[in-house]
């Protein structure tokens, strides 16, 4: 006899437990089932143990570059034994947390690799659980391309770049997305020697292609190799190195070769296609409110060909847990997720590039605000610049941001964009000085047609 639930939810990560959190919040009967961490890919493996090689990163430089703020001090090495503890501490303290939470909420978690076997039932153990609902939420891996095998020694994916216990000399970094730029920036502040290979023109490739050159100026200054517009032909492993031959024959020889040419969903030998789910190249396929063609069956997060953001798992967890409750919830917008890449400097974004508001139809303005004339940023000593697409008298259609610690400035952007606000809305009001926010304001200033730190 299986057991009867509300909601069965198949993946604890981001979506999986973000759907059982809210699920239970409105009184329905839950069981989550994990066959590895709570918590998932991005707080195991991904978004959080990488921001915290990156703040050890800013660390870092922080105290070569000291003397230039008058402060006395020495960089002798990265001792990558206290990076691993201090981020296995960030990581212990929040999954400890998220496991309070679930007990907390009365919900039967389920430690083990589960299978769809019917429409409405999950097996785990040889145990059944069956549900009025069905969430699914497996989750993505790192991907490699044809021919590329990952030995995880000389060739190695994100997951194995976390568990290092020393830095490289060299890496090379096929992929100049997030996850590439962002161990690059990782890496270079550790002292390592670093070139990103990116088959597309400009690294970050979707983002507005402003912030992809200010990111490559960054990275030049920085001493961070990279070939765009190029692609891997092939690579050799030798007995102390690995060396990648590009499609325009340029051989580029280090320790490490790191594939992030992204993630796929995980969906194989699930059961998934047994019950009739419609599917794409792995990814199962959903409507905006992420019910699959499979009445009762829901899919969320990674799984999904929407933005792989934990956070976007996140949204779409609470939206099919308030579907089930019939609150019948507004579909997500995409272009209202904040989008971030945590390398130095942020690269941070929302809404529309001008490419895309120009594809849409909109009779585009831009307006260029150069961090140069914001106070916060020089007492940072941090360059980059805001950039606002917007309609012509109309709302603000897109933000894009380029510096240290602009990923902050986001929670004002998403408002501005998912509100449509309209330059001289956010004009008039008044921005804490000295902060980088004031930029935000400064540039919709400019865009209104009153600038005031502005040129023009």
């Amino acid at each position: 006899m299986a057991e009867q639930f509300d909601v069965v939810i198949l993946g604890g990560g981001s979506g999986g437990y973000a759907c059982a959190l809210r699920s239970a919040q409105l009184g329905m009967n839950v069981v989550l089932i994990e066959k590895d961490l709570l918590g998932g890919t991005c707080l195991h493996r991904g978004c959080i143990p990488t921001k915290a090689l990156l703040h050890a990163a800013e660390i870092a430089d922080n105290t070569r570059d000291a003397a230039h703020f008058g402060v006395k001090a020495e960089f002798h090495s990265i001792d990558m034994l206290g990076v691993n503890a201090y981020k296995d501490g960030v990581i212990t303290k929040l999954h400890k947390g998220l496991q309070g939470l679930v007990k907390s909420r009365n919900i039967t978690y389920v430690e083990g690799a589960g299978k769809l076997v019917a429409k409405d039932t999950v097996e785990v153990n040889g145990v059944k659980y069956t549900g009025k609902n069905v969430v699914l939420a497996t989750g993505s891996v790192p991907k490699s391309l044809p021919g590329l095998e990952i030995d995880g020694k000389r060739v190695i994916t994100s997951d194995h770049a976390l568990k290092m216990d020393s830095v490289p000399r060299s890496v090379i970094i096929l992929g100049g997305g997030v996850i590439g730029c962002e161990f690059a920036s990782v890496w270079k502040s550790f002292g390592a020697d670093v070139t990103i290979v990116e088959g597309l023109p400009h690294l970050v490739p979707a983002e507005d292609e402003s912030s992809s050159k200010l990111l490559e100026r960054a990275f030049r200054k920085r001493g961070i190799n990279f070939e765009i517009g190029v692609k891997y032909a092939s690579h050799k492993v030798g007995a102390d190195n690995v060396t990648v031959t590009l499609e325009n024959g340029k051989e580029i020889t280090a320790d490490l070769l790191l594939v992030a040419v992204g993630r796929g969903p995980v969906s194989q030998n699930l059961g998934y296609e047994e019950v009739g789910i419609a599917m794409d190249r792995g990814y199962v396929l959903a409507d905006e409110k992420c019910r699959t063609n499979v009445a009762g069956i829901f899919a969320v997060g990674d799984l999904i060909p929407t933005l792989q953001l934990a956070h976007v798992g996140f949204g779409e967890g609470i939206l099919v847990a308030e579907e089930i409750a019939g609150l019948k919830p507004r579909p997500i917008n995409y272009a209202g997720v904040p989008r971030v890449t945590y390398s130095e400097p942020e690269v941070a974004s929302v809404g529309l590039t001008t490419a895309q508001a120009i594809a849409a139809g909109h009779d585009v303005v831009e307006l260029n605000y150069d961090l140069a004339g914001n106070g916060k940023a020089q007492i940072l000593r941090t360059a980059g610049s805001i950039k606002l697409v917007g309609q012509k008298n109309g709302p603000v259609l897109g933000v894009h941001m380029v510096g240290s610690r602009v990923g902050e400035l986001l929670a004002e952007a998403q408002l501005i964009f998912n509100w449509e606000a309209e330059a001289i809305d956010v004009a008039s009001l008044i921005h804490a000085h000295p902060t980088l926010s004031e930029a935000v304001g400064e540039a919709h200033m400019a865009l209104a047609g009153k600038p005031l730190h502005a040129h023009g």
